[in-house]
């Protein structure tokens, strides 16, 4: 293989590399960006389980106080 070919062979290389570089930035910006809004839903479901479970537990009925009792079939 001639100097010349081995130089055209290594820059087409760099360019490959340097496009899929890109690409993968590319990817791992769009997962960063999916996985804060995941955070944001998982931090709003929180709070509402927790708001669910505080009003289920003050409820004057009685039925809050059942939430952590084992069934009587254990």
């Amino acid at each position: 293989m001639s100097e010349q070919r081995e130089w055209e062979d290594i820059q087409s290389r760099l360019a490959f590399q340097e496009q899929t570089l890109t690409e993968l930035n590319d990817v791992i910006a769009r997962q960063a960006e999916q996985i804060a809004r995941l955070e944001q839903q998982m931090h709003a479901l929180a709070g509402k389980y927790r708001d669910l479970r505080e009003a289920v537990e003050e409820r004057p009925d009685g039925v809050g106080n059942t939430l952590d009792e084992r069934p009587p079939h254990y």
